[in-house]
């Protein structure tokens, strides 16, 4: 009796682990084929976005992530497509509710990968875009923690810099009746000081941000340019007239790096371009 009953409890076992085996198969099988109709989509999606079909690209993606709400291409796709058709500057419902969109699953991709370059580079663009320039730079910044490398970053938070000074001091040289190309600096040392104490921690982050960007790219010459253009900030904001002048002659330095660098690379390029004129070597 006792060796009835452990084979019976023998058999049981068995077909409860068979039962469960053949669950997990059609558990698996069920999840492969809605992966691969995910996947369909996907492919479907990408055709129209190369076709510059966003709003049909959304439709497809919008299906790829229900199918699979863990595929992050799906879903970087689809805030990829929703930003596209965003217009900067536009403030229609529609317009805002498209960057909405965008955000919310740029946001959604970063909650399964909290270091997406992409996605972070995507956000920061768009605050960017809106001119919302405290939360581009915070998301700019967040951007240069989880890729170094990424020099349009660091390039991006110099010209978030020098356009929170620029406008500023223009206002300041425009109530002093001092016209923008009037030699500096400030000529009113009390509202020199105030901006100085507001400005003058701005545009040297911003100035660092730019000569960080120029050791991952030397020839990078639009980080060259706003250089140039933050030392004339900062040399209006200056004590004296050396210093003033100090700056502006760096600004004029970096000028003539950025022409000088414009013309190497234009140079390679011609070189590099088949059919292009490239002078023989003598």
């Amino acid at each position: 009796m006792q060796w009835k009953f452990w084979f019976e409890e023998s058999v049981m076992g068995r077909k409860t682990v068979i039962s469960l085996v053949a669950a997990a198969l059609l558990l698996g099988m069920a999840t492969g084929c809605t992966q691969l109709k995910a996947r369909d989509q996907l492919n479907k999606g990408v055709h129209a976005f190369k076709l510059a079909k966003y709003a049909e690209a959304v439709e497809h993606f919008k299906v790829a992530t229900d199918l699979d709400p863990t595929f992050p291409t799906a879903r970087l796709y689809l805030a990829t497509a929703y930003m596209s058709q965003y217009i900067p500057g536009a403030d229609s419902p529609e317009n805002v509710e498209m960057a909405k969109n965008a955000y919310d699953q740029f946001a959604k991709v970063l909650e399964q990968d909290d270091k997406n370059g992409v996605a972070i580079a995507s956000i920061a663009s768009m605050y960017f875009h809106q001119k919302k320039w405290a939360e581009a730079e915070q998301w700019y910044k967040r951007l240069a923690k989880a890729d170094p490398s990424n020099k349009e970053g660091l390039y991006t938070m110099g010209v978030i810099a020098w356009t929170k000074s620029f406008q500023k001091r223009m206002e300041a040289r425009a109530k002093m009746s001092m016209k923008p190309e009037d030699p500096g600096p400030l000529k009113d040392k009390k509202v020199r000081e105030e901006l100085n104490a507001e400005l003058l921690p701005v545009i040297n982050e911003g100035m660092q941000h730019l000569e960080s960007a120029l050791k991952i790219d030397p020839e990078y010459d639009d980080a060259m340019a706003y250089l140039n253009l933050l030392h004339r900030e900062r040399a209006d904001l200056q004590e004296s007239a050396e210093l003033y002048k100090q700056d502006t002659d760096t600004a004029d330095n970096w000028v003539q790096k950025t022409l000088e660098t414009k013309k190497i690379k234009a140079a390679k390029l011609s070189k590099a371009t088949p059919g292009g004129i490239v002078q023989d070597a003598k």
